[in-house]
């Protein structure tokens, strides 16, 4: 069946260059290639970049992410980071900027009846929500499969609805470039281990926090548990995110709001984390802990957060990262207040919220998500997909 692609009028009438001259994807050179601007501090290690001042906290024991980054998704300030621009393999954390694209196309309530064709090329050893062929999913079920078991399936299906794989991978990396991510090379769009495919943890924070904009995104990917069609009915499925659940061990998170997590043999173990206390924002990025112990993805990104909440009005930014702002009411930008119930399963179109890209001081460009990301009302087919390698995961 033909699936038109929809924008907003509300995101369409936002749309507006502000100024001249505008690069989306212009942070300095300076910045870009090295995020400090604060002398390290002498216990951070090489590689980290933390400011060094009177009352700020040490940055905890024990990390051995081989690349993390700790942000204010409210302000964009890089509060520490260590080789944060080393590029990766992101594993299904990559599945943020498959959401950011492809999230404000389709209404949740849309219907998709699954073809072979749409399942065709997934890789072997590929975590999978359960989307069968021949069975009918709302777009709702489809991100549920996504952001919650870190469905390969339901990827194929989105990308499929989109215009094919190959289609989406092209999107993606021109939605990555948009967002001034230049770190990031889309082979895969489901995150699945594939030569050349790389991701940075300034990257993929970039893409976290662009994606909590969005109201669905937001919710989806707070969401611990939801229902699922299932063979006999609906099933249960729980959230892969063992920070945000609380389970193998670990404790919820106190604050949590999402993002994503990850695991492939190349990738190792994968994080997006994003928590809200005491009306302030971060999100911890940790990519490949070369520790042996249980859980040490989320332990590490877990500290990380509490020592950016103890830096509340003590530690000064090393960095920053694109200045993004919703001009939807004029106020900055504050990643929306996940609320996972029963509100999640209803109909219409995802809320296209209204961005400002700063461009270094340079320019600024004023516009929603889908005139940013070129989406077109068009209907869509499938293309082609490639094989890949690697065994994909949600989480180890």
């Amino acid at each position: 069946m033909a699936i038109d692609a929809r924008v907003s009028k509300k995101a369409a009438a936002m749309t507006v260059i502000a100024a001249a001259a505008v690069s989306l994807t212009s942070i300095p050179a300076a910045a870009h290639d090295s995020t400090a601007r604060q002398p390290a501090t002498a216990e951070a290690g090489a590689g980290v970049q933390a400011a060094a001042a009177p009352g700020v906290p040490r940055l905890p024991g024990g990390l051995s992410a081989l690349s993390w980054m700790v942000a204010d998704a409210d302000t964009g300030s890089v509060l520490a980071a260590k080789s944060p621009h080393r590029k990766l393999p992101p594993a299904s954390t990559l599945k943020t900027l498959f959401a950011v694209t492809v999230l404000p196309k389709f209404s949740a309530g849309t219907v998709r009846r699954v073809s072979s064709a749409d399942l065709a090329g997934m890789g072997t050893g590929s975590s999978v929500v359960g989307v069968r062929e021949g069975r009918r999913y709302t777009v709702a079920d489809l991100w549920r499969g996504v952001f919650l078991r870190s469905g390969n399936d339901a990827v194929h299906v989105l990308a499929a609805m989109n215009g094919g794989w190959r289609n989406t991978a092209e999107e993606m990396q021109e939605t990555a470039r948009k967002l001034g991510a230049r770190d990031t090379t889309v082979k895969s769009p489901d995150g699945y281990d594939a030569p050349g495919q790389v991701s940075s943890a300034y990257d993929l924070t970039v893409f976290a926090r662009a994606g909590l904009v969005n109201d669905d995104f937001a919710r989806y990917c707070a969401t611990p548990r939801a229902a699922f069609p299932g063979s006999g009915g609906t099933t249960m499925i729980e959230n892969t995110n063992r920070m945000l659940v609380g389970s193998h061990g670990l404790s919820r998170y106190p604050g949590i709001i999402g993002v994503k997590n990850g695991y492939t043999s190349k990738a190792g173990n994968t994080l997006i984390a994003a928590a809200r206390r005491n009306g302030r924002t971060l999100l911890v990025t940790v990519l490949n802990p070369q520790s042996n112990a249980s859980n040490a993805v989320y332990k590490e990104a877990g500290s990380l957060l509490d020592w950016g909440f103890n830096t509340a009005g003590k530690a000064q930014p090393v960095g920053t990262l694109h200045a993004l702002r919703t001009i939807l009411d004029g106020s900055a930008l504050r990643p929306v207040a996940a609320q996972a119930g029963a509100a999640e399963a209803r109909g219409g179109s995802p809320r296209r919220s209204a961005l400002v890209l700063g461009a270094g001081g340079a320019g600024v460009a004023a516009m929603g998500l889908g005139a940013l990301f070129g989406h077109r009302r068009q209907a869509r087919g499938r293309g082609g997909r490639g094989r890949r390698g690697g065994p994909e995961g949600g989480t180890a």
